[in-house]
């Protein structure tokens, strides 16, 4: 197993990512892969003629530890490049991320034709589903981040009641913690205050600022939070009889793109091989996997 990354911790790259406006690139990586190009690769005749004549898949994406880190030098880390590499070496197209900030300006530029494609992490949903094809390949459980000092305050999740709680706008978390309010309020207790903002490191500075009392993210974000900065934060994790469940995350192509078809295949061919678990358990994220990638799991294919 990897040394935890060599990822620049989130508050450290908000110069980085802060200067964006939404739906606007704040900067363009060089393409995060050298993949096998043309014929040679496994998967490359699926491909729709679009992106065999482009030969690169430009992938949306906001700084969102541990799956994209922009390095100093504008270089991504994380779990996102590590996967588009897999993929690439299937493909035979090079993966190239955009950054972007805001998921609706994300899911917006796909439609747009901006981007072919977002790897989130975002839920597939009925409703995204309409609009966009979704290859789902893990799983999440949201975690609530607090200061490593108010640990005391936030024994467990039940604790998370009637707190301020800083996350994304139209993220996974934002639609756990609406299952945890339903759960709160059933048991006598105060809802929360959702802190909604664009991205992760606004709501790390929400909760360093004292805006926010805990921030809410992925289960995988929490480890690689507290795996960078071991003595700063702790967290608790939602449970079942609060909503938690287990949500679907995907990637997620614009309908009628083509691409649905050739990535589905191309996470197969990562999961058949053990690459996709290798790269899951490089991350410490294990418990995230599934079993199958499956494409567009609510509206049946």
């Amino acid at each position: 197993m990897r040394a935890k990354i060599a990822l620049v911790p989130l508050v450290a790259v908000l110069a980085l990512a802060g200067c964006a406006s939404p739906g606007e690139p704040a900067s363009e990586g060089e393409p995060v892969v050298d993949a096998p190009v043309g014929e040679d690769a496994p998967l490359y005749d699926l491909l729709p003629d679009e992106i065999k004549e482009a030969g690169v898949i430009t992938m949306a994406g906001d700084t969102h530890p541990p799956y994209r880190t922009i390095e100093d030098d504008g270089s991504f880390t994380g779990i996102d490049p590590d996967m588009q590499a897999a993929l690439a070496e299937q493909l035979g197209v090079e993966f190239e991320i955009v950054t972007s900030s805001g998921l609706d300006a994300m899911l917006t530029g796909m439609l747009s034709g901006r981007y072919d494609a977002f790897n989130g992490p975002v839920r597939a949903t009925p409703e995204r589903e309409a609009d966009f094809d979704a290859v789902v390949w893990m799983t999440t459980r949201t975690s609530y981040v607090f200061p490593a000092e108010r640990a005391d305050d936030f024994p467990d999740s039940e604790a998370v009641c009637g707190q301020r709680v800083a996350g994304v706008v139209g993220s996974v978390t934002e639609t756990q913690l609406q299952r945890l309010d339903d759960w709160c309020t059933g048991e006598g207790l105060e809802p929360t205050e959702f802190v909604g903002l664009e991205d992760t490191n606004s709501t790390i500075l929400a909760l360093n600022s004292g805006r926010a009392d805990l921030v809410g993210t992925t289960q995988a974000s929490a480890i690689d939070l507290l795996a960078t900065q071991q003595d700063k934060y702790d967290y608790v994790m939602q449970t079942d009889e609060q909503g938690a469940g287990v949500d679907l995350l995907a990637m997620f192509m614009p309908k009628d793109s083509g691409l649905a078809e050739p990535m589905l295949a191309a996470f197969e061919a990562i999961f058949d091989s053990g690459r996709y678990a290798e790269i899951m358990a490089e991350y410490d994220i294990e418990d995230a996997q599934v079993e199958a990638p499956v494409l567009n799991p609510n509206t049946g294919g």
